[in-house]
């Protein structure tokens, strides 16, 4: 692309790289610059204009996002019709964002001039939200540049939306004596709250005593009832593999995936599974309607989408997250306990 100032009588045919103002003439940046716009110019005392002219090689700013878009774009996504080198990409359900970030990443490789953004990877999105936008800044682009950013996606794209497809939970909540029934009332009503952005619910809410064999029989009979997913609440925080919670889990011919997670709140989490259907051993944080580490591992499983172990340790970077009321000491400050 030729870019610079040049003669106005030259400009002809040319883009406009700034915006200009003469004598009732409004000339937009990157409007092409026609003789009448030339003679009202020359008649306004302009003698140069600084412009920008596509080479026979290179690719206008619209064509060259719309197409980078179009590749980007996969199941859920919907892309706007190109301007002013822009292509918006939208989401047509709700659900999901899935982001392919070492395709995101190499193509912002290629050239200062291609440059491709998105929303957080696993961020919930509605239908008509804006989850990327590709921008090329100048007003074209080498045709090899655009071939090499188009070689670095895959067939498949790289943002797409997950729908989310789970909609019936089933709930066990573990009781001991010192736990409030008002508290069980009020962590059915967060997670009540939680599910329906993604239209699902509550099929199906038992209360058990805080016994492993307790806590078997009933997770047996939601895995083999209507429920595609199931979370347990327990009246106490898992401290280990081996206490009630993935025991049980176990005892009811399920397997523990993971324990712990690299957020906070949120650290207690355990991630587990009975024949098909996910269970959730969930934190004590969850009883808060706050954003906390849940959220991120049960909105994923809402949207049909896998959580294994190396999810959950990727999360670290981002995890620290606001402290909660419920939180019984800060993290930091204050004398080390003298036993454990």
């Amino acid at each position: 692309m030729i870019f610079g100032e040049v003669p106005v009588e030259e400009a002809v045919g040319a883009l406009a790289a700034h915006s200009l103002r003469a004598e009732g003439l409004v000339l937009r940046k990157g409007n092409v610059i026609t003789a009448e716009a030339v003679e009202r110019l020359r008649a306004a005392g302009i003698r140069t204009v600084v412009t920008a002219r596509l080479e026979a090689e290179d690719v206008g700013e619209d064509e060259a996002a719309g197409r980078l878009a179009q590749a980007v774009a996969a199941d859920g996504v919907r892309v706007e019709r190109p301007f002013t080198g822009r292509s918006n990409l939208f989401a047509r359900e709700a659900g999901i964002l899935v982001v392919d970030a070492a395709v995101i990443n190499a193509v912002n490789a290629v050239d200062e001039a291609v440059t491709l953004a998105t929303l957080p990877a696993f961020k919930p999105v509605v239908a008509g939200e804006m989850v990327g936008t590709v921008k090329i800044i100048p007003y074209g682009v080498a045709g090899a540049v655009l071939d090499r950013a188009l070689a670095r996606v895959s067939g498949g794209g790289a943002v797409r939306v997950a729908p989310y497809c789970v909609s019936r939970v089933g709930v066990v909540s573990t009781l001991t004596p010192a736990l409030k029934p008002t508290v069980v009332a009020k962590t059915l009503a967060a997670l009540g709250d939680r599910l329906a952005p993604a239209g699902a619910a509550v099929v199906a809410a038992v209360s058990c005593p805080h016994d492993e064999e307790a806590l078997r029989a009933e997770l047996a009979r939601l895995a083999a009832g209507e429920a595609e997913l199931v979370v347990v609440f327990g009246a106490s925080a898992i401290a280990d593999r081996r206490d009630v919670i993935p025991a049980a889990i176990e005892a009811a011919g399920g397997e523990v995936e993971h324990f712990g997670m690299p957020v906070d709140p949120g650290n207690l989490l355990l991630v587990g599974r009975i024949g098909t259907k996910p269970v959730i051993g969930a934190p004590g944080c969850a009883r808060s309607p706050k954003e906390n580490g849940f959220d991120w591992v049960l909105q994923r499983l809402l949207a049909g989408l896998a959580v294994r172990r190396a999810d959950i340790t990727a999360l670290g970077v981002g995890g620290l997250l606001m402290e909660i009321v419920s939180r019984p000491q800060p993290r930091e400050g204050g004398e080390p306990d003298s036993e454990p």
